[in-house]
């Protein structure tokens, strides 16, 4: 091989669509081949793959495709990040092999899935394999990258955090927060109905046949301050947005000790987290200040999880804009945050801050450290639940402790890594459209006969597409695409519209019957 031999250059996915813009519009070849230092030959195979070149939807941090991969797998690449990014915010090893073996499985489940679906398997599906040389690829195309652990935790890790303590003191004395003004929250699954492993059963029976047990998961969102005096109300995420047994018994949720939000898989999203905010944690937090005769301002400490806004001051209330919020650095979420270590007693919480800040924390608090002291308090914990299960009759023991915790740390299923998928994604289309609904003033809004015509003329052109167009694959994923970006907020939109006109007609007729009821008392002779 010469030393001079020109290196093979990459073209990333957005410089190749630049290219099909530019030629849609009128550039010629030569001049593309000029503008971006290429062979014509190059130019025109990617104005010759231009459809398939649109419609590729690639993996986050994917920037690169050099050849025509299955929707298989860039969906499991896709599936796989999110994978690898809830593995990180938990602090678990994430190794090549295990990584491989992930994105095995996840491929693996698409292709029963798609197979169930269509009855059929492509021949490029079948021959995937996440191989030395597909993982190496794969680190390219996302800029995944791997550091070093020593013992228990990540030195990574434990660097970052012990320099982020000074860090997070800084601010503290910068700012003059007291530990009373200074808030964590985080996220913590309850499986509040699970059957229990033990069962009787007669005398002359041995054994049981297996079953698969009952449970039933919510999440809840805790927050409380650092001297662990104020505790606001959490928000709690259910699959049930009305309960039977709140119907039955007349429950108003209003009412209830927790925010109650619902979706699918029971998950905190930003947008209920926002809601959180605005609602519960700013008026308390507020009221609490105000009582306590304490200079309005407050700190609200978080991680980085995909439930919490990014840019969450931005959506907080006017009237609570004293709120700050702080980020916990990626991967020092086990070492530093308060919610993560302990119980909740006012001492408890109040000596769950010594990590990140050991200053607030009183002396008799912080009498031993290191793993045995954390042990030992595991273990106390542990001995409470299992003496106020007895207490209530119930036959419960340590096991049975440890197995629930157990299932809490269960990592994610590739279904539950689909929904999780769909559900930021739809969420991020409604923030979208609720944005640009509201930047449009009264005399550009668009009324609703408008709505409803672009809507018939999208169903009409859609069906001509499905029915006529050559590529019946690569055009379904195109409308499909299009019908979730550009269609979807206007039919939801409409929906809106719909149901407020129901509620006004409702309205409207009962005034109506009850003045003519009014009307006809008035007018009725007496007998």
């Amino acid at each position: 091989m010469k030393e001079n031999a020109k290196k093979k250059r990459m073209m990333t996915i957005e410089i190749k669509r630049e290219i099909i813009e530019k030629y849609e519009k009128g550039v010629r070849v030569s001049e593309l081949a000029r503008q971006y230092d290429r062979n014509t030959s190059t130019i025109c195979t990617i104005i010759k793959q231009k459809d398939n070149i649109k419609d590729i939807k690639p993996a986050k941090g994917l920037t690169i495709v050099s050849k025509r991969r299955s929707d298989l797998h860039d969906e499991m690449e896709r599936l796989l990040m999110i994978w690898i990014k809830d593995k990180q915010l938990a602090g678990d090893s994430i190794t090549e092999t295990i990584v491989c073996e992930k994105a095995s499985v996840i491929n693996q489940d698409l292709k029963v899935k798609q197979t169930d679906e269509k009855g059929e398997t492509s021949t490029s599906e079948e021959t995937f394999k996440a191989s030395r040389g597909w993982f190496v690829n794969f680190k390219k195309r996302t800029g995944i990258h791997s550091v070093v652990r020593h013992g228990e935790a990540a030195s990574s890790d434990s660097k970052a955090s012990a320099e982020y303590i000074n860090t997070f003191a800084s601010i503290i004395t910068q700012q003059g927060y007291t530990p009373q003004q200074v808030f964590n929250c985080d996220e913590t699954g309850l499986f509040w109905k699970k059957m229990p492993r033990r069962t009787f059963i007669k005398a002359e029976e041995k054994s049981l046949p297996g079953h698969k047990p009952m449970k039933d998961r919510l999440t809840l969102a805790l927050c409380t301050n650092a001297s662990g005096d104020c505790k606001v109300k959490p928000l709690l995420v259910y699959h049930s947005e009305n309960p039977r047994a709140f119907k039955r018994q007349r429950i108003l949720k209003e009412q209830l000790q927790v925010m109650w939000r619902a979706n699918a898989k029971a998950w905190v999203t930003r947008q209920f987290f926002t809601e959180w905010v605005n609602l519960c944690f700013g008026p308390a937090v507020k009221k609490y200040l105000t009582e306590m005769k304490l200079s309005m301002k407050c700190l609200l400490v978080l991680d980085n999880a995909p439930g919490h806004p990014p840019g969450l001051e931005e959506n907080i209330f006017d009237e609570y804009k004293f709120i700050k919020v702080l980020y916990l650095p990626p991967n020092t979420t086990p070492l530093l945050q308060p919610m993560d270590q302990q119980g909740v007693t006012q001492r408890t919480l109040n000596s769950a801050w010594k990590k990140l800040w050991p200053a607030s924390v009183a002396e008799r608090h912080c009498e031993g450290t290191g793993a045995a002291h954390l042990d030992e308090t595991e273990q106390v914990l542990t001995d409470e639940i299992v003496s106020l299960g007895k207490s209530m009759e119930l036959e419960v023991d340590e096991s049975d402790v440890t197995d629930l915790v157990e299932e809490q740390q269960e990592e994610l299923t590739t279904e539950e890594l689909k929904e999780l998928q769909e559900m930021e994604y739809s969420e991020e289309l409604r923030e979208l459209g609720s944005e640009e609904e509201d930047k449009i003033t009264k005399e550009d809004r668009i009324s609703t006969k408008e709505i409803k015509d672009m809507l018939e003329k999208w169903q009409t052109f859609s069906e001509f597409i499905k029915n006529r167009h050559p590529d019946k694959l690569a055009s379904d994923r195109v409308l499909a695409l299009c019908d979730d970006t550009c269609v979807r907020p206007f039919r939801n939109m409409l929906k809106g519209r719909q149901r407020q006109t129901s509620l006004d007609r409702f309205l409207l007729k009962r005034s109506a019957d009850s003045d003519s009821e009014t009307q006809e008392k008035l007018v009725k002779p007496r007998e």
